[in-house]
């Protein structure tokens, strides 16, 4: 990989008109402002359904897209709707923050018109819409139909669902595809109208220079289609129950772990399948995005299991993943493919290991670098070549903010290591954007936030906490042509 740099910035904070960022002109405005500022990479967070929580990392299914980022304007354009029919509905009056129950309650309702005349257009949906509910199927289907049931069941999680329907009985789901036909077809249409949209925007990042970095949860979520469709890929006993849940053990961060609740993977059953079900994962995020970040690599190596129906994560203990068998497997298959591993954290030998033999960047994070909580491997002048450096992740703070929380010890520390007696306000952030261009990490990834400058109001997420995450987005203004030109000049003067 050549010297290059790249911009986070997840979809939902683009200032896109109707309450959250989503594949609209200013997706592409911004695109043409990371070739203007000289950036090779746009960096998302995951892009499928979010439920209870908003956080993307907890999807309905592992392939299907966010409805939420289906551009109204363009739907609008093609005759599907009316201005006045969106302008009807309350999506929230914030430009600098997502009302997510406002976009509940108001984008489905707006989308199910939509459909409804897309529907009615001469009663044929078109060679393109029956092509990818086709290629498609192998997801499509069990989405779609669960996404149905789940709102006949008052939104209710599959295992609350009667057994006929939770054990996927073949007169139970016979009956339930035909009852629901309807709201099947207007989830496969959300799909298409997502997939239609995100295609044009992914190649018109790429026409102009532009690749984008995907990321992928390491586990689904429990309340999906993909447990549901597929429980014998999963930990679960005889009534479809998780007999162990993810999570992180205590640290110190958090004194009782980290209690996730995803349900884990049966490694025998995908190493019996040839690991089948991972390969087309990783095959259809390749046709999503350029790069794949995933998650928690860690639990490649070893996964943290903790006993189903526990509080905490205290009682939970290290169990061996499947290692380089399963990127062996997937390189056969697809070649190889451009991953980035999530690697931060305690990392034990056979971890370290498993990245060096399978040849990923792993991530680094001027931030811990000056944490005592963490070890010194942050620090710049340590850093392999082969590596992603960030300022911060979506999990961090900005980095104005996390500057102005952390100790005054770990302020000391960045000071000296930068050889600056103090730290001006005005230029704080860029002293610490400069590190991360300036050390010798193939790719820089820096938040938009940092290069506005913004403090913790502009943080994307507080790990292990409920409410106020996900919600920050970018006003039309902030990302101006001053600050175009400021990337530009600091990109060229690291060779990047």
């Amino acid at each position: 990989m050549k010297r290059t740099s790249g911009i986070l910035l997840p979809v939902f904070s683009l200032p896109s008109k109707y309450g959250i960022g989503c594949f609209s002109k200013e997706a592409y405005k911004f695109v043409d402002q990371l070739k203007d500022a000289g950036q090779s990479y746009w960096q998302i967070l995951p892009l499928g359904p979010t439920g209870y929580g908003d956080s993307p990392y907890q999807s309905f299914s592992t392939y299907a897209g966010n409805p939420y980022f289906i551009d109204l304007e363009t739907l609008i354009s093609e005759g599907l709707l009316t201005e006045e029919e969106c302008e009807a509905y309350d999506f929230g009056d914030q430009d600098d923050c997502i009302d997510y129950e406002k976009i509940y309650n108001s984008r489905f309702k707006v989308l199910k018109k939509a459909y409804e005349r897309f529907r009615g257009n001469g009663g044929t949906y078109g060679e393109e819409y029956r092509k990818f509910t086709e290629e498609n199927a192998f997801w499509l289907e069990d989405y779609s139909l669960y996404m149905a049931v789940k709102d006949s069941q008052d939104g209710v999680s599959w295992n609350e669902w009667d057994d006929s329907l939770k054990n996927r009985e073949a007169s139970a789901m016979e009956k339930a595809k035909n009852e629901l036909a309807d709201e099947i077809g207007f989830y496969q249409f959300q799909q298409y109208e997502f997939d239609r949209q995100w295609k044009k925007l992914h190649a018109y990042a790429n026409e102009n220079g532009i690749k984008i970095i995907g990321d992928i949860p390491i586990y689904v979520a429990f309340d999906s289609a993909d447990t549901w469709a597929a429980p014998e890929m999963f930990q679960f006993d005889e009534n479809n129950e998780p007999t162990g849940v993810a999570g992180c053990p205590p640290d110190a961060f958090a004194a009782t772990g980290q209690l996730w609740g995803n349900p884990l993977y049966d490694w025998d059953y995908h190493k019996r399948t040839g690991y089948e079900w991972w390969i087309r994962r990783i095959e259809y995020c390749l046709r999503l995005y350029d790069v794949v970040r995933i998650d928690h690599f860690r639990g490649f190596d070893e996964y943290y299991s903790i006993p189903y129906g526990e509080e905490t994560a205290v009682n939970g203990k290290w169990m061996p993943g499947p290692g380089m068998d399963l990127f062996n497997a997937i390189e056969a298959k697809l070649g190889r493919p451009e991953i980035i591993a999530e690697d931060l954290g305690f990392l034990t030998p056979s971890v370290l290991k498993l990245l060096k033999d399978s040849g990923f960047p792993g991530m680094k994070v001027i931030q811990f670098a000056f944490d005592a909580r963490e070890s010194s491997n942050y620090l710049p002048h340590t850093y392999p070549s082969n590596c992603v450096v960030y300022t911060g992740t979506h999990d961090n703070d900005t980095t104005r903010g996390w500057y102005h929380a952390v100790g005054k010890e770990a302020r000391d520390f960045a000071k000296e290591y930068m050889c600056k007696p103090r730290l001006d306000e005005d230029s704080l952030t860029k002293d610490f954007i400069a590190m991360a261009m300036s050390s010798v990490a193939d790719l820089c990834v820096i938040p938009m936030q940092d290069y506005l400058g913004l403090g913790s109001e502009a943080r994307i997420n507080v790990p292990s906490t409920l409410g106020g995450n996900w919600v920050w987005r970018m006003t039309e203004s902030q990302f101006d042509e001053e600050t175009v030109k400021e990337i530009a000049r600091v990109t060229k003067l690291y060779g990047r």
